[in-house]
């Protein structure tokens, strides 16, 4: 059986034995002790350290594999357009994903008639300034960004090394041909991971759905709907439409290359432990050269957030409707604009959204306590906008590859299963 299709029954089987034991009182251990003890004492165990192993190859990854990008990339390509590029496209499907998310939203109405005295004693967690934002891009020292995982800071100085290594001559190459080494073994490290996969997926998605099963999605079943919705709608017209014309490559195709790393960030609900997957996924898979990859999927993972833009726009307007406020087009401007922007220093970890949608509802001054309105279907809506995320993630890289001659149509066009070839740089 191919991987993706090993991962995918990971997932269903772990979703159906959680909703079974959803339905046996699930991991109250007063109810069911036994499955309680069992839940959180092995599927969690399981589940957590897969994730953490994931996570554990992030910086290095992503460090390693910018300077060698960035280096290489300098010999032949120009890294500003490359980089305009990337930022642009990245920025520009988030701004059509909030506008599309604000239009449907306010077509279905999802939060007329929602009760609001639930969310009486919800406290929301400070967003930071965009001053701060921008400020905090810059490194001030890179080993303390890497111990805490602050990934612009990390791309900056990987990039940094990159270029220095450039102009470095002889004692540069030495210096990156070691990195290239090191990049080659964490992918290696991360095929090896990929095989453990159905594993730490059924764990996780067993122990989610046997503590929260269907019961929340069924008091806001509109409101998740609608973002199911745009997700799917993004994905299908938005993504489509813009490879299609950059590239005239089968979207189709692009979709089912990314079909592993989807189901990785389904199960794993952020992009940042997902990236290992989708950067060896864009360069064996997609067909992107390794200077673009290497270059465009970390920053995608840490500014490109369409899921998280959508879930935005439609809980804005839902809170809006829940309190019976009125938006003006000014202030729907508003909202495209901070969500757009607030997607630049949103980390891509699980629940993050919610302290970037506090930005976005004080901007236009809504009552930032209607967060507790959602809170309770936010956990599986973040596994959905997380494959929103992700599947941009491994188109931007495609078109950007494509409009500079670095796009392999024979390892895109092969939809043959090649996750476990390991990649050099």
């Amino acid at each position: 059986m191919q991987l993706s299709s090993r991962i995918l029954l990971g997932m269903v089987l772990g979703i159906i034995l959680g909703l079974i034991l959803n339905s046996l009182g699930g991991a109250d251990p007063d109810k069911t002790p036994i499955i309680s003890w069992f839940v959180n004492n092995v599927f969690d165990v399981v589940g957590q350290v897969f994730v953490i192993s994931l996570k554990l190859l992030v910086v290095p990854l992503v460090f390693f594999s910018l300077v060698c990008g960035a280096a290489s990339m300098g010999e032949d390509v120009k890294m500003g357009q490359v980089a305009l590029k990337t930022v642009s496209l990245y920025l520009m499907t988030t701004a059509i994903a909030v506008s599309l998310a604000l239009t449907i939203a306010n077509i279905v109405d999802p939060g007329v008639g929602i009760n609001t005295s639930e969310a009486a004693n919800y406290v929301a967690k400070e967003a930071p300034s965009f001053k701060d934002v921008f400020i905090g891009i810059f490194p001030s020292n890179p080993f303390q960004a890497m111990v805490e995982g602050n990934m612009l800071q990390v791309i900056v100085f990987a990039i940094l090394v990159g270029i220095a290594i450039l102009q470095a001559g002889e004692s540069g190459s030495k210096v990156l041909r070691g990195c290239q080494m090191i990049s080659d073994v964490i992918m290696r490290m991360v095929s090896i991971l990929m095989n453990l996969a159905p594993y730490g997926v059924f764990c996780l998605l067993a122990k989610l759905f046997t503590g929260q099963g269907f019961s929340a999605i069924v008091n806001l079943a509109l409101y998740f709907g609608t973002i199911v919705f745009v997700l799917l709608l993004h994905a299908s017209v938005v993504y489509t439409t813009i490879f299609t014309i950059f590239t005239r490559l089968n979207p189709l195709t692009l979709f089912k290359n990314m079909r592993p790393a989807m189901l990785f960030a389904f199960s794993t609900s952020s992009s940042n432990a997902t990236m290992p997957i989708t950067l060896n996924v864009a360069k064996n898979r997609v067909g992107a050269h390794n200077s673009i990859a290497s270059f465009t999927v970390p920053l995608g993972a840490t500014v490109n957030m369409d899921g998280t833009a959508i879930m935005q726009g439609i809980a804005t307007v839902f809170i809006a409707q829940a309190y019976g406020l009125d938006l003006s087009m000014t202030e729907y401007f508003a909202v495209i604009a901070t969500a757009t922007l607030a997607s630049i220093g949103t980390a891509g970890v699980p629940g993050v959204g919610l302290i970037t949608l506090a930005m976005v509802l004080q901007q236009v001054g809504l009552p930032v306590e209607g967060i507790g309105l959602i809170i309770g279907v936010d956990r599986l809506l973040d596994m959905l906008r997380t494959v929103g995320n992700i599947s941009g993630d491994g188109m931007v890289p495609a078109v950007v590859a494509n409009s500079e001659g670095r796009l392999d149509k024979t390892i895109f066009n092969d939809t043959s299963e090649v996750e476990n070839t390991p990649v050099s740089s």
